[in-house]
């Protein structure tokens, strides 16, 4: 049933808005999974290779989201002027730079100069740039075709997890590293080159003014969506990295542990065409709250124990987390309209790379002082406070 009604709304959808969408979201799919998800896959073997620590290696990738944190709001207010198409060409270039110089890294240093390129590349050429590019090119009727991006994007961790362990083995990981800068040249880079259309340029007033110009309203509105997408990313960032050791600490064996976690990927993907099945018929805003209380609920079915109640864990908190990737791009566009838009996306962009950054870091030791459950459980109570931050929201008439 769920595949008949997605072709019938594809086949509905203007060609122009598809292709968007479907060139787009393979465009995210390889820049996600060649950046974001690459520590997971080189962690270890570079760790071993530079005789550094886990600890300093990772910590370049999160000096990295930091980096694309502080580059976030400038590079929105470009996109307002220019459109988003410069901005993922450019983002493609640099990544693939900083991934040659990270195969070549005789040091920590390089290490960490290979990464803070890296962070520039991603703060031009993840999500927020192409909800950006749809924003400029479609206005108000880019939702489908964010929903379209996030769907393929959702694939990016099994893709270049699977692909990734692959070719480790093959090509080591410098070699790696190199065929990724490869494909982000000669795949990524035609493909959005040739496929992505450019915006028309805007009037420098329409990206400039800042928010000290919009009234109280306006401005308590960016908050609010502010701090309730910079918990649920740092809820989220945090249970990621400790994922696995969570899930055995309660009571599960390692294997049932893996296919558990396994299951958060295919519940992000569910719940993103969840949310593009029934997007015309509900309130946006309720379709954000129910998607934000799915995590709190399913933290909650881990009271009863057990692999079937971690599977409703797992399904709930995925599909939480897929609608959210949703809502980061149609919820700004809905409260605050087409204009300046990308330049709103970039400052929403900065708590929320903040917190993926310090997440891991700064929830270490209350992961090794609780137990898994209290953590779950804390984590479920604290994306039930981020659904407050949703409710004094309205959309304009």
């Amino acid at each position: 049933m769920f595949r008949g009604t997605i072709c019938r709304k594809l086949r509905q959808m203007p060609a122009s808005r598809f292709r968007l969408g479907a060139v787009l979201g393979i465009n995210q799919t390889l820049s996600w999974g060649m950046t974001f998800y690459l520590p997971a896959i080189i962690a270890a073997p570079v760790a071993a290779s530079l005789g550094q620590s886990g600890f300093h290696i990772l910590g370049a990738f999160s000096w990295g989201l930091l980096v694309a944190g502080a580059c976030a709001p400038a590079v929105g207010k470009w996109i307002d002027r220019h459109g988003g198409r410069g901005a993922l060409l450019a983002s493609i270039v640099v990544i693939a730079f900083g991934q040659a110089l990270l195969a070549v890294t005789p040091n920590l240093a390089v290490w960490y100069l290979g990464w803070t390129i890296i962070g520039i590349g991603m703060s031009m050429g993840l999500y927020d740039a192409a909800f950006a590019t749809v924003g400029g090119l479609l206005g108000k009727q880019a939702g489908p075709s964010i929903t379209g991006i996030t769907l393929l994007a959702g694939f990016a961790s099994s893709v270049f997890w699977t692909l990734g362990a692959a070719l480790i083995g093959l090509l080591d990981w410098r070699g790696l590293l190199l065929a990724y800068a490869a494909l982000m040249l000669l795949v990524n880079f035609p493909m959005v080159w040739l496929l992505v259309p450019p915006a028309p340029p805007r009037p420098h007033q329409d990206a400039a003014g800042g928010d000290m110009r919009q009234p109280p309203a306006y401005r308590q509105t960016l908050v609010l969506l502010g701090a309730f997408f910079a918990l649920r990313w740092f809820i989220t960032s945090a249970i990621a990295v400790h994922i696995l050791p969570l899930l055995e600490g309660i009571h599960l064996t390692p294997a049932e542990a893996v296919g558990v976690a396994a299951l958060i990927g295919p519940g992000q993907v569910a719940g993103r065409i969840l949310e593009y099945i029934i997007g015309p018929r509900i309130n946006l805003l309720t379709k954000a709250r129910i998607g934000a209380l799915l995590f709190p609920l399913g933290a909650g079915l881990l009271l009863f124990g057990g692999p079937l109640a971690a599977t409703g864990f797992a399904l709930f908190y995925g599909m939480s987390n897929g609608i959210m990737t949703i809502n980061r791009g149609t919820l700004p566009l809905a409260l605050f309209g087409a204009k300046g838009y990308a330049r709103i996306l970039g400052s929403l962009a900065v708590p929320v790379l903040l917190a993926q950054a310090l997440a891991p870091t700064l929830t270490a030791p209350l992961v090794a002082a609780l137990s898994a459950l209290d953590v779950f459980l804390l984590s479920g109570a604290a994306a039930a406070v981020a659904v407050l931050f949703l409710l004094p929201l309205r959309l304009p008439h």
